[in-house]
């Protein structure tokens, strides 16, 4: 559960993840009262510059803090806080859980515990919470994939920087690296209604095509064909919900050929025609 009250959040809509809970809080000077957090808890200040005084584990300090200053709260911390000015935070809080089982697939002997930080800099995680802030505030354009992958450099960085017994992921071959796959989603969800090949794309990566495919599925887990066919699906079924254009338009605005194939695709993923779909229950849940 996140540090603040309803009366500060400002909703960042729907999100992609069932494991962590971002949100963007405006603090007006306050004291919080002494709770106990159930999970991790990880703040990135937006604006303002103000002291805030903090109590815990029978220590008390006076700390100074800027834009890109962050907090970090392990899952059971008991504290005190207050507010001596004004701040914008994006507040992200961990499952504890989570953070466990991933810390063994990095093959980890210690249940990951964390060192708590009042106000510290690690740019990393400035980088990757500052995304997940902007990738909300736009409804997550580049889909649950690219918020999968922030979600692993968020955890694979916690445990590797801020935990008491910090673990070593086993280095993979290959991988296009953040900056790279950011790019090459943002390309494809630009071109979804385009005949969109293989080249193009690495053209735009300035790279091979055979070592961008290479690539891409080490860093995925998913052929480009594949990432690009689950961003066709996700839009057609927003036009099927939200337009009353006919099945083969909304087929030809998400790039299929024909209506034909847009229908085999459709059914081949969820069963069912793309009409049938329209009408159920499912397609307003």
């Amino acid at each position: 559960m996140p540090l603040l009250g309803d009366k500060e959040k400002q909703s960042l809509g729907e999100q992609p993840w069932k494991d962590l809970l971002l949100e963007r809080h405006l603090v007006q000077p306050s004291e919080i009262p002494e709770h106990e957090h159930p999970d991790l808890c990880l703040h990135l200040q937006l604006s303002g510059n103000a002291d805030f005084e903090w109590w815990s584990a029978k220590r008390n300090a006076v700390s100074r803090t800027e834009p890109g200053s962050m907090i970090l709260i392990p899952a059971g911390t008991r504290d005190r806080l207050r507010w001596k000015g004004s701040s914008e935070r994006l507040i992200l809080s961990v499952d504890q859980h989570s953070l466990a089982s991933f810390a063994q697939d990095m093959d980890s002997e210690y249940i990951p515990e964390f060192r708590a930080g009042w106000s510290f800099r690690d740019q990393g995680l400035r980088q990757i919470l500052s995304e997940m802030g902007k990738q909300a505030r736009d409804h997550w354009p580049l889909g649950g994939l690219y918020a999968d992958l922030l979600t692993v450099g968020l955890k694979t960085r916690l445990i590797q920087n801020h935990a008491v017994n910090p673990a070593t992921r086993p280095t993979l071959k290959g991988g296009l690296g953040m900056p790279r796959l950011k790019r090459t989603m943002e390309f494809i969800n630009a071109n979804l209604g385009e005949d969109v090949r293989l080249d193009t794309i690495a053209k735009e990566l300035g790279v091979s095509s055979s070592h961008f495919a290479h690539e891409f599925r080490n860093s995925t887990g998913q052929t480009p064909y594949q990432y690009l066919l689950e961003q066709r699906m996700a839009k057609a079924k927003h036009l099927l919900l939200t337009t009353k254009l006919p099945v083969q338009v909304v087929g030809g605005l998400v790039g299929f050929s024909s209506p034909v194939n847009f229908v085999r695709a459709f059914r081949q993923r969820l069963r069912t025609t793309p009409e049938t779909w329209r009408k159920s229950d499912d397609a307003i849940k």
